[in-house]
């Protein structure tokens, strides 16, 4: 039986055997604050850009770095940062990117060009790159008991998808009343909280058998997902030019020298039988697929909101709230639902509901009657995705020991983070074939999201059942040896 296995196991047997100390709960929820803020990071700008733009001097094809070079250092270095901390300490590196962070937002909030504002976003990038991961890992060894440790990875899943849809909102609230530079300094006084209070409530750890650092594997999987990023970024943004795809054959190329460099290295970065463990392959396919189909539907449900009903930036967020709201209570009522069901079962099912409640909005029109369903099929779907969030991290950082959770979390945390740089190209891509160049019409805009979302809802309800046949058989299995 697996770490999985007994967890979802012991977990069921006793679901309130074991409470939080008061220790405990002080590390939660310092650990808690930042992970939201380093998700809310990767979105507060994105309301701001047009503001950001004119007060700074970007061109118009150019606002798209200001989230490009933060997605690609947050989604590139992740894993490496994770595998770092396993050596050198978990909360060593969650501090150093606390210090980063600060640096980078003061930096990024006085910024007075383009190149500046770029510079900064890139160390934030990086920040979230070394914090997330050390957070997530600091979180696995401080809860050890199965049922602390699933209600803190379930909230821990409500902070990474809420505070994307949140930090868009915040980002359009501290514009309109402050300025775009606050997006920036709201990061500085938690920042500082957490580099203060983290020493004393939470405990270093970091893996008991050391080893050489694979730098070899570290540079080849960094430069295959920074080339595989971009090259998609390029594909839903200029379609497939040389670029892109010179980006996208670069990226394959790396990956699979990075694969087979990690076969034959003893202190592999990611150990091959790691990779082919279905529990961490299908549960890190599954977050590419519940984490950009999220923020793909978030994307085109502001520009259904603005664009075809012509209604403002407040009422996109009073809608994307709802999502909001629908992460929260999952979060809240999921670890008690894992109690019952394995989260191997419930993965799959879960990303199959997530997609199939994204595709409601397929019978969406120009009338704004059309709101109210809206908001109640994207809260059940919400409600869903942090499920299915839920599901993939606690079998993801459960199926391997505690000497590894650096490098668990890290592939977890970049699992995620690969999947909302993702999402949003990959499906414009979808979007930009369908409506073409130029001028388009609020009904020819409305024809794109149709096709956008069917594509993105059912490619998650093909993944969803694909694992749901993989991975039952292995919950059946625990099923019964646990009997």
């Amino acid at each position: 039986m697996t770490t999985a296995d007994a967890a979802t196991t012991a977990t069921a047997a006793s679901p309130t055997s074991v409470r939080m100390t008061g220790r405990q709960v002080a590390a939660l929820v310092v650990l808690l604050a930042s992970q939201f803020m380093m998700a809310a990071d990767f979105s507060v700008l994105n309301v701001a850009l047009p503001e950001v733009g004119t007060s700074l001097g970007f061109s118009t094809g150019s606002l798209q770095w200001i989230t490009t070079t933060f997605a690609l250092c947050a989604a590139g270095c992740t894993l490496v940062f994770g595998r770092v901390g396993d050596y050198v300490g978990r909360r060593r590196i969650f501090t150093a990117g606390m210090v980063v962070l600060t640096v980078s937002s003061l930096v990024g909030g006085l910024a007075d060009s383009p190149t500046m504002l770029l510079v900064a976003r890139t160390l934030q990038g990086l920040a979230t790159a070394a914090v997330t991961p050390a957070a997530l890992a600091l979180l696995t060894t401080a809860f050890t008991e199965p049922g602390p440790r699933t209600r803190a990875l379930g909230l821990n899943s409500v902070m990474m998808s809420s505070g994307f849809s949140v930090g868009a909102i915040l980002g359009g609230v501290l514009t309109d009343v402050f300025s775009w530079r606050w997006a920036f300094f709201i990061n500085i006084p938690v920042a500082i909280a957490a580099i203060v209070v983290v020493p004393i409530v939470v405990d270093e750890s970091r893996a008991e058998q050391r080893s050489r650092i694979d730098l070899p594997g570290a540079l080849l999987i960094t430069l295959g997902l920074f080339a595989g990023i971009y090259g998609v970024t390029g594909v839903g943004e200029e379609g497939l030019d040389l670029a892109a795809g010179g980006s996208l054959i670069a990226a394959a190329v790396l990956l699979g020298v990075f694969w087979a460099v990690e076969s034959r290295t003893a202190d592999a970065l990611v150990p091959v039988k790691i990779l082919k463990k279905p529990d961490i392959a299908f549960g890190n396919l599954a977050a590419l697929f519940i984490f950009g189909g999220e923020t793909a539907l978030i994307f085109f449900t502001g520009l259904y909101v603005q664009n075809v009903l012509g209604l403002s930036s407040m009422v996109a967020g009073l809608v994307l709230l709802g999502i909001g709201v629908g992460q929260i209570v999952a979060g809240t009522v999921g670890p008690r639902i894992l109690q019952k069901v394995s989260p191997r079962t419930m993965l799959g099912v879960s990303l199959v509901l997530q997609g199939a409640f994204m595709l409601p909005a397929l019978w969406a029109t120009s009338d704004s009657y059309w709101l109210i369903p809206l908001v109640a099929t994207q809260f059940v779907n919400a409600f869903f995705s942090m499920l299915a969030a839920l599901c993939f991290m606690v079998i993801a950082t459960s199926s391997v020991d505690s000497d590894a959770q650096g490098m668990a979390t890290g592939m977890a945390t970049q699992s995620q983070q690969v999947g909302i740089a993702i999402g949003i190209p990959l499906v414009s891509a979808v979007f930009a074939a369908v409506i073409g160049q130029g001028t388009v019409t609020a009904a020819e805009e409305l024809t794109g999201i149709h096709t956008a979302i069917a594509v993105a809802g059912l490619s998650q309800v093909a993944v969803g059942l694909l694992l749901w046949l993989v991975l039952r058989g292995k919950a059946r299995q625990a099923a019964s040896v646990t009997a």
